[in-house]
């Protein structure tokens, strides 16, 4: 049986999160923050935390309908929008296709679609690109963000799969941008945690300041810990999207069969058992990358055999 949080630890982190959001919106006014609501886990406890610490706030949760959200997702933050007038739906101008079509795929990470979608432009002229496939920091130390042996080839002009790191930009970061800078909400909320890994661990603070030393993103659950957050929900008796319960038992969701996925192939199984029509549209929307991916046996199984429905 697994072990629970002492209610002591517990106790002592609640009341230090609610104490920073309290402080925090009421240093720079409740009415200049918007929570970034993705129908996630973390958003979702984000929503509740918020109330928690603010009884009756009215900060706008704002949800990006992207084109590419799990339909689960999509019902779950409706169902909470028909009763809680503070959420708002947005779309992007652009549907998917169009911006892959423009700017590229994203492939394996943020990091690596970046780096690659430079030298298709500019050629491996670039500092950027010569430090990255050496493995080193600007400063001729080792870095940790290095192109895998597995993916060096596709930094050649042979490689005729257009990359870039643009996707989440376009389908979210500009429509959310637009609609703070349009309702006067230049502070995000956002559920953004160093216990998910990747560049986010590297991410310190729950405060992140624009170069005039204004307050942009505010990010409570920083430092949280997996452990914190099912405390939470449990004693809190928070429900999430079905996508976290029994078939599915998604660990995280966002966009439905986004490459960047380190448990792509995990995903596209479930789905291929309960969610067969997402399924399909993830093979459509993400044809060139999964093929690669199969083809090279990165992250998908080469010997998959798809029968599409």
């Amino acid at each position: 049986m697994e072990k629970k949080m002492e209610d002591n630890e517990y106790q002592l982190i609640l009341f230090d999160r609610l104490a920073m959001i309290r402080d925090t919106v009421a240093k720079y006014g409740e009415g200049n923050f918007y929570i970034s609501f993705s129908g996630g886990k973390d958003s979702t406890i984000i929503h509740y935390l918020i109330d928690l610490a603010l009884p009756n706030n009215e900060i706008p949760r704002v949800f990006i309908n992207t084109g590419i959200e799990y339909v689960d997702i999509v019902k779950f933050v409706k169902s909470l929008a028909a009763s809680d007038p503070r959420f708002a739906i947005i779309s992007p101008t652009k549907p998917i296709s169009q911006v892959l079509e423009k700017y590229g795929y994203p492939f394996k990470s943020k990091e690596f679609s970046r780096k690659l979608g430079i030298f298709q432009k500019h050629g491996d002229a670039s500092k950027y690109i010569k430090l990255y496939l050496g493995g080193l920091k600007k400063d001729g130390t080792k870095s940790k963000f290095v192109c895998p042996n597995c993916l060096r080839y596709q930094f050649s002009h042979d490689f005729d799969i257009k990359v870039s790191d643009q996707c989440c930009y376009e389908l979210k970061k500009n429509p959310a941008h637009k609609w703070a800078k349009d309702n006067n909400k230049p502070i995000s909320i956002l559920g953004l945690r160093q216990a998910e890994g990747g560049q986010r661990q590297n991410h310190k603070g729950c405060a992140v300041f624009d170069k005039d030393g204004s307050l942009i993103k505010f990010k409570p659950l920083n430092p949280i810990s997996d452990e914190w957050e099912e405390e939470f929900i449990e004693r809190n008796n928070i429900r999430l999207c079905n996508l976290y319960y029994p078939p599915f038992n998604f660990k995280r969701t966002g966009c439905k069969g986004c490459p960047y996925a380190l448990d792509l192939q995990e995903q596209l199984t479930t789905m291929a058992l309960y969610l067969p029509n997402e399924r399909k549209q993830c093979e459509i929307i993400w044809k060139k990358v999964y093929n690669e991916y199969r083809r090279i046996g990165y992250r998908l199984k080469a010997d998959e055999q798809l029968k599409l429905l």
